[in-house]
């Protein structure tokens, strides 16, 4: 597994979803912007990991998607943990344990996962049982 570069790219998603979720958060559509923020950082999340994964798996058709979503998402766990919940969600009223332990993080963290397990079935299994034949 190349880790370097699963790491870079959850970085780079991380500030991708960072950004589309205060821009959300602060365009108030619904009453609930909270819940407003994580629905766009639901939509925003699938098309974000699946491209994370095609730049991973244009060199490494070796790790499983799992691993590698797993990877990345812990790297914008660690991200969330350092940077989001102390200058986003404590100036709020929130704490580290509320966002958590919130539904909304764990219904994305398990869509992280699930998209990046899905493109690894979609696009390099084929390949990889291709060269064993």
């Amino acid at each position: 597994m190349k880790i370097k570069r699963a790491l870079l790219i959850g970085i780079v998603i991380w500030i991708i979803a960072i950004l589309f979720y205060s821009v959300s958060y602060s365009i108030p559509i619904m009453e609930n912007r909270e819940t407003q923020a994580n629905l766009v950082l639901f939509v925003v999340v699938i098309p974000l990991v699946w491209l994370g994964c095609t730049f991973y798996y244009k060199t490494n058709l070796q790790t499983h998607g799992y691993l590698v979503g797993q990877t990345m998402l812990l790297t914008a766990v660690v991200l969330d943990a350092l940077i989001t919940v102390p200058f986003f969600i404590i100036p709020t009223g929130g704490s580290h344990y509320s966002f958590f332990t919130s539904l909304g993080f764990w219904i994305i963290a398990a869509e992280f996962l699930l998209v990046s397990v899905l493109y690894w079935y979609a696009r390099v299994y084929p390949k990889t049982e291709l060269l064993k034949n």
